[in-house]
């Protein structure tokens, strides 16, 4: 038997977090504290909304309506805050939460009661003796949000809502300047205004009266910009403000829209919302955990006219394909999304250029990025999982899928581009060229310099290759190619077989993390860092090692590279690790892959150590708590985040919601551990 150790009593649930064990959706009691956890809304379509608990934005990311006007990109903040007054009860109550200069945050946090995703965002106030609620609903497939409003008190109430915009990109900043156009055009219940010509005007359906009132709200601060040594100050600007008559238990509106406003009432158009999205919930025969990672799944599939995507990350990651494939497994296959992810896949296939698909679609365009040998590796891999969930016969298998694999296949083994980006060797292994770029997902880079250099032969690269060289064979096979399925079952053959030459390191009983392009020539090399990237080979394709090669991999990471969050990318005890993913850019960029914690690499972790023990129900049950603890003190609720410190207490760092986290922890859970 394996020992994996212990594996149990990583630290405790985030205090005020409560969770009700028959329902998916996080509640947090608040009682008045300032709670900084993040929540996250999406609509299908590449539009989100984010901010904390109490919705002080503490990122230039967060927002109430962040909408595509590229769909699914060219992501906009349209939207960020509506300012809250509520007048009831003889008294001013200002709901609203912001940071300023030197000041304490606004106290509209205090008399916040509860948060709710249930399973949209729901804000619960107490107001003396009674209660006022607040709900926001995306609308699935536009750029709509509805608020909804409630007093819940013995007599009527007067409510002020005043819209912040800051019409930037995503990733930029506003500030005042004279540019805004105040051209308001007032129909019954409705206000047009187009404040930046370029843009598409913002329109409000409202139940009150408009007050038109253009100024500039200024000084906004964004905390979590500020830890990370960015710009963090901001001006909003406002066209003016509703006043909104609330009677006892009657919801009001306020729907906000980019360009035509839906013809839908507010109300019909939330409970569509909240029925299409409690239709992603596996139900409660499932365990909760499942049941939450499925629901968290949805937010980063979308759908636009374009193309199916897989959005990397929320809140500032786009289109990064090879994100995309790791996570497809567990965001489109174990979910049952079976046409997403062949929709998915298509349009990846359909940006092939040469045998190669690109890194990332930009914001700006959605324009293609540089060519990614990492990305075309993992088409393979994506293939073969989605195979395993559609028949042979499948007419996209047969046709795209099989055709894209077989192009990257000719344009890896091609002579011509021997020594040019990503090639074969002589030995039949995956060579990469890594002079003034990172080649592979440890691509942390500041300038000219690359973090992790690992230019030659990378060792997941391998088993991608020689996986793909299988798969490949026997899908060509399946469709009467033979020709194809002989040379890639050959190549796979003596791929495997080179790399059993040359990967293990006989010093440190642990693979190498790359060695040097030839094996017999003065001045080759290979780099035995103790790296995560030798899991993540054998999950891939276990047929390059032997059974006590796999076993002592698997207790190697559990020794040196297993966290209560997720794989070290460097063990502790190498001097170049560093603990702590903090600090400026370069700072940041510097630690990425010295030590940081990468939650998906669990998913690599469980299927090794279920491979080595498929009958151990301890060490299922042991993985099992594993997975689960990644979700624990996340930053944002019911996701996980990209990455964290590799020193304890293992702080979650650098963006809280990641597409490649749910999805391997997701797919760990139920094809690796049947739970």
């Amino acid at each position: 038997m394996t020992d994996l150790g212990p594996m149990t009593g990583f630290g405790e649930s985030e205090p005020g977090l409560q969770s009700d064990e028959r329902e998916p959706w996080p509640l947090v009691d608040t009682y008045g504290e300032l709670d900084a956890a993040e929540w996250l809304h999406t609509n299908g379509a590449g539009a989100y909304a984010m901010s904390t608990v109490p919705m002080m934005h503490t990122r230039r990311y967060h927002g109430i309506l962040v909408a595509p006007l590229r769909p699914p990109l060219g992501r906009f903040v349209v939207l960020s805050h509506v300012e809250l007054t509520l007048h009831a009860q003889g008294r001013h109550y200002r709901l609203s939460t912001h940071q300023f200069p030197n000041l304490a945050p606004t106290p509209g946090y205090r008399l916040l009661r509860r948060f709710a995703m249930d399973p949209i965002p729901h804000w619960t106030y107490r107001i003396g003796d009674a209660e006022f609620e607040r709900n926001l609903c995306l609308i699935r497939g536009q750029n709509v949000a509805v608020m909804t409003f409630t007093w819940h008190g013995k007599e009527p109430a007067t409510l002020l809502l005043r819209p912040l915009l800051p019409l930037r990109s995503i990733h930029r900043l506003m500030h005042e300047h004279g540019a805004m156009v105040q051209r308001v055009t007032l129909r019954q219940r409705e206000v047009e205004i187009q404040p930046m010509v370029d843009l598409p005007p913002v329109c409000f359906r409202h139940s009150g009266v408009f007050v038109g009132s253009p100024d500039w709200w200024r000084r906004f601060e964004y905390l979590e910009d500020r830890n990370r040594a960015a710009e963090f100050q901001e001006d909003l600007w406002t066209p003016g403000t509703f006043e909104i008559a609330l009677t006892p238990d009657a919801p009001q509106y306020l729907v906000t829209a980019v360009g035509e406003l839906p013809t839908e009432s507010a109300r019909d158009l939330v409970e569509d919302t909240i029925d299409a999205i409690r239709a992603f919930d596996p139900g409660p025969r499932r365990p909760r955990i499942i049941r939450t990672l499925t629901i968290a799944a949805e937010a980063y599939r979308v759908q636009s006219p374009r193309r199916a995507s897989i959005i990397a990350g929320y809140p500032w990651y786009g289109i990064h394909l090879r994100d995309a494939l790791v996570a497809l497994p567990g965001l489109c296959l174990v979910t049952g999304e079976i046409e997403f992810a062949q929709r998915m896949l298509g349009s990846a296939i359909d940006t092939q250029r040469g045998g190669l698909l690109p890194e990332v679609f930009t914001e700006a365009e959605n324009q293609r990025g540089r060519p990614s040998p990492d990305s075309t590796l993992w088409l393979f891999e994506a293939a073969r999982t989605f195979m395993k969930h559609v028949p042979p016969t499948d007419p996209f298998v047969k046709g795209p899928l099989f055709r894209a694999l077989r192009r990257a296949f000719v344009r890896l083994r091609s002579p011509r581009y021997a020594g040019k980006l990503v090639w074969t060797t002589a030995e039949g292994l995956i060579a990469n060229h890594s002079n003034d770029r990172a080649l592979t997902w440890m691509d942390a880079q500041v300038g000219s310099w690359i973090v992790t250099p690992r230019r030659g032969l990378a060792i997941e690269m391998q088993a991608l290759w020689s996986k793909g060289c299988e798969t490949l064979s026997q899908l060509a096979a399946q469709l009467g190619d033979t020709e194809l399925a002989e040379a890639a079952r050959a190549q796979c053959v003596r791929a495997r077989a080179s790399f059993r030459r040359r990967f293990w390191c006989t010093q440190t009983d642990y693979p190498f993390d790359c060695v040097s392009e030839e094996r017999d020539i003065e001045g080759a090399w290979g780099d035995p860092s103790v790296r995560p990237n030798a899991l993540m080979a054998l999950a891939i394709d276990p047929e390059l090692f032997e059974d006590w090669q796999a076993a002592a991999i698997v207790v190697r990471v559990r020794q040196d590279l297993l966290t209560p969050r997720g794989i070290r990318t460097l063990a502790p005890n190498d001097p170049r690790f560093q603990g702590y993913h903090e600090g400026g850019l370069e700072e940041r960029e510097g630690s990425a892959h010295q030590g940081t914690v990468w939650p998906h690499l669990i998913g690599s972790f469980v299927r090794a150590a279920v491979r080595l023990e498929p009958d151990d129900e301890t060490l299922r049950r042991d993985l099992r708590h594993v997975v689960e603890q990644c979700l624990e003190d996340s930053p944002a609720l019911c996701h996980i985040s990209q990455m964290a410190d590799g020193d304890a207490p293992h702080r979650a760092r650098a963006c809280p919601a990641q597409a490649w986290a749910v999805g391997e922890l997701l797919r760990a859970l139920v094809e690796d551990l049947a739970y």
